[in-house]
């Protein structure tokens, strides 16, 4: 794991246990043993939404229409999907919480589909004017990138403040991402939670 996480572990998990986590600046995490571990980086990856960059090439792609984005029409395969890659921090405990969420109307899903092939997505919580990004796929060349600009685009027009991906790696950094201290992130939540935006 990264250097500065801290984490503690719990045996349970509920929906509220985890909007909870989340305004308090954690998320969780399937830790050894079935467990689940209660993570806060510092630093913390962010997208900086006003500074989000579209690589090129995916812009093409996007203007020529490969793929149909849509939003909430699948939550439970782009979870699904997500979950069967070989390092996933998904367990069913988790799964089954998320999907919770989603029922409750705090989790989403973009989804890009080609006809009706789901193509690839991403699945995250939505507080305030917080988004918090938990996992993407792809089956598709591209496919979660284009989620991944749909998804900013909704919140930039729906006035969300920010977006959280927890870390930062080669992939996001493509896209503009970056770290700041946890103490500037909780900041910065307490800010965006403040704020009464809506998804859907």
């Amino acid at each position: 794991m990264h250097g500065g996480v801290t984490a503690s572990r719990f045996l349970m998990l509920s929906a509220t246990q985890v909007l909870y986590a989340y305004r308090s600046g954690l998320f969780p995490m399937a830790v050894e043993e079935g467990r689940i571990g209660w993570f806060s980086p510092d630093p913390r990856g962010v997208i900086p939404l006003e500074r989000f960059h579209l690589p090129r090439r995916l812009g093409r792609v996007i203007r020529g229409g490969t793929f149909e984005v849509r939003i909430n029409s699948s939550f439970d395969a782009v979870i699904r999907a997500c979950a069967k890659h070989p390092d996933t921090w998904i367990s069913g405990d988790i799964l089954e919480v998320y999907v919770e969420l989603h029922r409750l109307g705090f989790a989403h899903s973009m989804e890009a589909w080609q006809g009706d092939r789901l193509g690839g997505g991403l699945y995250g919580v939505s507080l305030g004017g917080a988004f918090f990004g938990e996992s993407m796929f792809h089956r598709v060349t591209d496919a979660s990138k284009v989620a991944l600009v749909a998804l900013v685009e909704r919140l930039r027009t729906r006035g969300y403040r920010l977006l959280d991906t927890q870390w930062l790696t080669p992939h996001l950094a493509q896209f503009g991402a970056i770290e700041i201290p946890r103490r500037q992130y909780l900041g910065l939540l307490a800010e965006s939670l403040a704020l009464d935006c809506r998804f859907t």
